[in-house]
């Protein structure tokens, strides 16, 4: 019997190492630039970061939609700690203000523990979601992570138990008070409301099987690190294109760059 077939899949972590090349590479891409991708057109974009990370991790991708023509606005974070209803409602305050000033609906970009809580405002708020991209969000099952990252969880939970703010507590995993934000990871969203899920089988931090949404229109698979996901030219192609297919806007450059990627 193979004993490894019954292990859980461990994320190999030392890839994380690899995060300064890909940034290096993306600026070296004429991705970067901007060449041969659609416009924004002033369209808003919110961008969500990931656990223990702030507004500053999608720096480099704000800057470069907002070269693409995109209105960016960034969650308001600078530590992802809080608790995923409390920080639901925040940020679903935050896309009302969008939607309104800007008279369109909003687009999501997610990493990590962001695209989480971009899933759940795509299910709560239709309305005033036109799409979202997930960035290594286990969506499928949030505590299938590396060990070390667990680790972490632990901490945060423990703080936010002493009363240190905004620490989530661990009862928030299984409590009251994110009852209805986990009824709305478990529901597919609405079909006018697109959602592309970008996984790595590299990712050093979230098992990439959790990211595999059943119910995302699109499943990508790219090869890059976790942390640079937020600096993979292939993903900002990937994210580039997305966003233009949430304006209804032809969809063929998105499906030829997904075979690309599994052809390379």
């Amino acid at each position: 019997m193979d004993v490894r077939a019954h292990l859980p899949h461990l994320p190999p972590l030392w890839r994380e190492g690899l995060f300064g090349l890909e940034a290096a590479a993306l600026l070296r891409s004429p991705v970067w630039r901007g060449e041969d991708l659609p416009r924004g057109a002033g369209r808003p974009v919110l961008l969500i970061p990931g656990f223990l990370a702030g507004d500053n991790s999608l720096g480099a991708m704000t800057h470069w939609l907002r070269g693409l023509g995109y209105r960016t606005k960034s969650a308001g974070i600078r530590t992802n700690v809080a608790c995923s209803a409390a920080l639901t409602d925040s940020l679903e305050s935050r896309l009302e203000c969008m939607a309104e000033k800007t008279g369109d609906k909003v687009a999501i970009v997610g990493q990590s523990r962001g695209g989480i809580i971009a899933r759940a405002l795509a299910v709560r708020r239709p309305d005033l979601v036109s799409g979202i991209v997930t960035l290594g969000s286990p969506t499928k099952s949030m505590l299938h992570v590396h060990p070390a990252v667990l680790g972490s969880i632990g901490v945060v939970g423990l703080l936010g138990a002493l009363h240190v703010r905004p620490a989530f507590t661990l009862k928030c995993l299984r409590g009251d008070c994110c009852l209805k934000f986990r009824d709305e990871l478990r529901t597919p969203p609405s079909d006018d409301v697109g959602f592309v899920s970008v996984y790595s089988r590299r990712d050093g931090i979230v098992d990439w099987h959790a990211c595999v949404d059943p119910f995302a229109t699109r499943n990508v698979e790219v090869r890059s690190s976790h942390c640079g996901m937020s600096l993979n030219a292939d993903v900002y192609k990937i994210v580039a294109n997305s966003l233009s297919e949430f304006a209804g806007e032809d969809d063929a450059a998105l499906d030829d760059d997904i075979r690309w990627l599994k052809a390379a």
